[in-house]
């Protein structure tokens, strides 16, 4: 790799580290409590698995993209397994958002077929605290694939 391309992959993967630390301390951080009927209802993202499953992904995320940012910077043929463990990566992010994105989705909307009633009505910050979780995982997903595109077109004979 060209200096210039190096840099541009410290970039991305400094951007993908900080997308998914967000991710995950918006998602951690979030809850709310509303009072029904004297009862107080409260929301947290442990009360979902699919939740717990999406800030598990992104913390492996970027705890993986730490080790390579700190660890990869010399001339090395680690190269293929990076890239391996970058399709990996962007794999697992892509199914935690898309998981989350369905229950977030039915939180904010609800389902008339079987009764389900939205509760974004009720707890608003916590469904604004997901939405901006959701956002910054999508965000890492988008780089891990930009990673992977151009670990593609950059990395040294990869197809011998």
């Amino acid at each position: 790799m060209t200096k210039t391309q190096r840099g541009l992959n410290l970039f991305l993967r400094f951007l993908a580290f900080g997308a998914t630390i967000a991710a995950v301390v918006v998602m951690v951080t979030s809850h709310d409590s509303t009072k029904v009927l004297n009862l107080t209802f409260t929301a947290k993202y442990n009360n979902e698995p699919v939740f717990k499953y999406f800030v598990i992904a992104e913390a492996v995320a970027s705890g993986y993209s730490l080790i390579i940012l700190l660890f990869t910077r010399s001339k090395n043929s680690l190269w293929r397994l990076v890239l391996i463990l970058d399709v990996v990566i962007a794999m697992l992010l892509s199914s935690s958002v898309s998981a989350a994105l369905a229950i977030a989705h039915v939180g904010k909307k609800g389902n008339d077929h079987v009764g389900w009633l939205p509760i974004c009505g009720q707890v608003p910050k916590f469904c604004d605290h997901v939405t901006g979780s959701l956002i910054a995982g999508f965000v890492a997903a988008i780089i891990y694939l930009l990673l992977t595109c151009s670990s593609f077109y950059y990395v040294p004979n990869l197809f011998p």
